[in-house]
């Protein structure tokens, strides 16, 4: 009876690790988004990684401009045209820094409603934060620019933040963009 037992445990195991699999190239052929991933996945970001699989998003870099997104973006989730939900990077922030790719995929991955409200936009930017925290090594310097200065300003803010002050929340619910995009307004 005990290794039957034993064998029965054995088996529940295997399947529900082989349920969770995956492979980084499931979600993107490119590279720098394939090393961000296993990235996300040596941190132990398991809420990533399910939220990609659960949801079967492919990941790239994408020039935004070209497909009608403000080029300021850093990233975006949407859909496309198969009704498949897919993460675009804003391909200028391609030669960025894994760690930094990482935190973007992180963010987009907690998107998972059609149109992000306030509470979605606010969880998915704390992860962000959270992720650069975990990510950003002391012994590196960064590159200076655009994105560097977000991941730095939002984990701030995040580390600042308290109970009854979420300052990501306060900057999300003040932005004129997110006020427009969240229906805020």
């Amino acid at each position: 009876m005990k290794k039957v037992l034993v064998l029965f445990a054995a088996f529940v195991f295997l399947t529900l690790n082989q349920a969770f699999a995956y492979r980084a190239t499931d979600f993107s052929s490119d590279s720098k988004i394939v090393a961000a991933i296993n990235m996300l996945e040596q941190a132990g970001e398991t809420d990533v990684l399910r939220n990609l699989q659960r949801h079967a998003v492919r990941v790239s870099f994408e020039d935004m401009g070209a497909i009608g997104v403000t080029s300021k973006a850093f990233a975006v989730s949407t859909y496309n045209k198969y009704g498949t939900r897919v993460i675009m990077i804003n391909s200028m922030y391609k030669n960025a820094p894994v760690e930094q790719i990482a935190c973007l995929i992180a963010h987009e991955s907690c998107h998972t409603k059609r149109v992000a409200d306030l509470e979605e936009e606010t969880i998915a930017t704390q992860k962000e934060a959270a992720t650069w925290i975990r990510l950003k090594s002391d012994s590196k310097v960064y590159p200076e620019s655009k994105l560097t200065t977000r991941l730095d300003k939002l984990s701030g803010m995040y580390m600042a933040s308290s109970q009854g002050n979420n300052l990501i929340q306060n900057k999300i619910a003040n932005n004129g963009f997110y006020r427009t995009q969240l229906g805020l307004n």
